[in-house]
């Protein structure tokens, strides 16, 4: 009988990696292929065209990571939604940036919501709702609600989603279905981002289905979760926020899977980000309260990853005051613009040759957008969008033809449905020769009319002319310190209770430079290293020409797994089923003990029964979530967090609260074990 597989497959800002693993776990077959945004099926088929034929026919599970909902959120990119919010103030909405996360969509604040013990506090106002919904419906590509101490009792959030259902076709989230913490701002927060990235989730998972059909490949599709375990893709299209941190919690669980246990940080450089985790005695921890996505804090149990936008793509730029800076927003490389679109060498060429301006090595490059999206387009931004479908528009021809076009390309760039060429750390390693799997030619190009850009636009640099190696190396080194900074960043970020992130860069800057000889400190005075008995495990394919030198620095381990290129596909695979369900016990007077459940608060007048109904309601929707992800085989654990306050007048501690909390894991359907 032939060995049954299990297929992972990632889809990144820059690759789409496939991997295939046999029960052993062993890694038998990989290969990678870019990611084609457009339209992801094209990516995902290239890559399993490249394995072994006989070996997918004997795929029994696979499982998918991605960095797309992380990058939408780094970069700012989501589709437009609604929010309706009950019983929130205009204060609890401005804190939360909703204005920010709901793009071309937006939020309405409703009479409602409900107090600490889950009694309502005035009405519903489902008339306003009913005229929201009917304004945004064709406006949006999901809707989302949230109402004040929906934890507590989630009866208006429930009425109006009936209301959105019965209006509307359009998915729809609820707070209390993604978190149970309090925390007004943060929920609404994680229900917007949940509702504008249904599109991007949705997209990719339809990819995958019809390319597996065309393969006649009839195993379970899984998707990664922010904690490293798996759901069903059906569970997933519906929550895709659980699945931010999907990409770099898979690479952790890949890291950990390909170098094995102990202690140790894992980075893993991208395209697009640069995401870090703490492993001790062998496990990451998650948490929901550390969670941090470029500045947001969603409210999403996660591997605690630090996530910053710093990757092989991120733009090299000028930044005020600094200098050189690079990232955190995400360009297409130059030597990647020309390999995919070998035409656009020869106006390349015409520009080094060009007297140079803010535009030169800027090209325009169509992405995704949605039904929703394109229903939205100015005339000028449809032209636009027209024009994109060709291929590579130049930036400065365009402004010079036709200035209100030039403005609708970057209008569809702030809205992430197209993206920016320019010069990167990856077109600098090619030129170095560190690389050169795409357009060295290309690289070197942008890198001589980069640094007289730099030098003629911005004042900054001084290279020699027609030299690529000067600023290249620049762009070099400069990515280097920051994968210095980003590495004490993280550490210092697992302090939960920080929250200042200037002083936490500030701090981060001067440990990088002492750690670096570059600080004007007498290095007599003290010293600074990580910790020894640590291992730095770098993976990505990037990870290979800047971590040695890194690690160098910092007197550090340094571990290279061999298929660490590829160690987001082989976590998605590598990971089982978890979900928990936490249920809250309070005191609201005494003598009562109140109990939180999906249907709204019960009482109880003694701590015992309070304890057993909270048990019981955690287990049966843990394995009920559990069975919704797509477990066949579930064990359920059952937890307590209690919370107490020494009292003077007693001799026994007084009850505060208590958290309730039921895992329950399986392996999922079509895996052996």
């Amino acid at each position: 009988m032939s060995q049954a597989l299990r297929l992972g497959i990632d889809t990144g800002g820059t690759y789409t990696d496939a991997v295939l693993l046999d029960s052993a776990g062993e890694v038998i077959a990989s290969d990678k292929s870019l990611t084609t945004h457009h339209d992801l099926s094209c990516g995902i088929r290239a890559v399993l065209e490249q394995l072994p034929a006989d070996y997918l026919g004997r795929v029994q599970l696979v499982s998918v990571s991605t960095t797309l909902a992380t990058n939408a959120v780094v970069e700012g990119r989501g589709t437009p939604a609604c929010l309706l919010l009950a019983g929130y103030s205009p204060q609890q909405a401005d804190r939360a940036r909703l204005n920010h996360v709901v793009r071309g969509g937006n939020y309405v604040l409703l009479a409602g919501g409900h107090d600490a013990g889950g009694s309502e506090r005035e009405p519903l106002d489902l008339y306003q709702a009913e005229r929201t919904v009917l304004r945004c419906r064709d406006q949006v590509a999901a809707f989302g609600i949230s109402g004040l101490f929906g934890v507590r009792n989630p009866a208006h959030e429930i009425a109006l989603r009936e209301l959105v259902h019965s209006l509307t076709d359009k998915p729809v989230t609820c707070g209390h279905e993604l978190s149970s913490s309090l925390d007004a701002p943060r929920r609404a927060l994680t229900v917007a981002f949940n509702a504008s990235l249904i599109p991007f989730v949705d997209q990719l998972i339809r990819s995958i289905r019809r390319i597996l059909r065309e393969r006649h490949i009839s195993a379970p599709l899984m998707m990664v979760k922010g904690d490293g375990s798996l759901i069903s893709a059906e569970l997933a299209q519906q929550r895709p926020v659980e699945t931010v941190l999907s990409g770099p919690a898979a690479s952790v669980v890949g890291a950990i899977h390909l170098h094995g246990t102990g202690n140790a940080i894992i980075a893993d450089m991208g395209g697009t980000t640069t995401d870090i985790a703490i492993i001790t005695d062998g496990q990451p921890m998650i948490s929901a309260e550390a969670t941090i996505i470029g500045e947001w804090r969603p409210m999403v149990e996660a591997i605690r990853v630090f996530s910053m936008g710093l990757g092989g793509d991120s733009e090299a730029r000028f930044q005020g005051g600094q200098g050189l800076g690079i990232g955190p927003r995400r360009v297409i490389p130059m030597s990647l613009l020309v390999h995919t679109w070998p035409e656009t060498l020869e106006s390349l060429q015409q520009q080094a040759a060009a007297a140079v301006t803010a535009r030169s090595n800027r090209y325009a490059v169509q992405l995704f957008a949605d039904d929703s999206q394109r229903q939205a387009f100015t005339p000028a931004e449809s032209e636009a969008w027209t024009r994109l479908e060709k291929g590579p528009v130049e930036l400065e021809e365009l402004a010079c033809q036709d200035r209100e076009l030039a403005r609708a390309v970057a209008r569809l760039v702030r809205s992430g449905t197209a993206i920016y060429s320019g010069f990167t750390p990856t077109d600098a390693a090619h030129v170095l020769g560190l690389t050169d799997h795409w357009s060295t030619a290309a690289a070197r190009l942008a890198a001589t009319t980069w640094a007289r850009q730099m030098r003629q636009v911005y004042g900054w640099g001084d290279f020699e002319s027609h030299d690529p190696v000067g600023p290249s190396q620049a762009v070099h080194e400069k990515l280097i310190a920051m994968i210095m900074q980003t590495l004490i960043r993280a550490c210092l970020a697992t302090d939960p209770g920080q929250r200042d992130s200037r002083e936490l860069e500030r701090a981060a800057r001067l440990f990088a430079d002492w750690i670096s000889g570059t600080s004007r400190i007498d290095s007599g005075i003290f010293s600074l290293n990580l910790d020894r008995e640590r291992t730095l495990v770098a993976v990505g394919a990037a990870a290979r020409f800047y971590y040695p030198a890194a690690a160098e620095k910092f007197d550090i381990h340094l571990a290279l797994p061999e298929h660490g290129a590829v160690a987001n596909a082989v976590g998605a695979v590598a990971g089982s089923i978890v979900q928990r369900t936490h249920i809250t016990i309070t005191q609201p007077h005494q003598g009562v003990y109140r109990v939180y459940g999906s249907a709204g608060p019960a009482d109880h007048a003694d701590l015992a029964s309070a304890l057993s109904q909270a048990e019981c309601w955690a287990s049966a929707s843990a394995r009920e979530k559990a069975l919704q992800a797509g477990a066949v085989v579930i064990d359920t654990v059952i937890s307590h967090q209690h919370q107490s306050v020494a009292s003077e007048e007693q001799e026994n501690p007084v009850f505060f609260e208590c958290r309730v909390t039921a895992t329950a894991s399986g392996r999922p359907g079509g895996t052996t074990t």
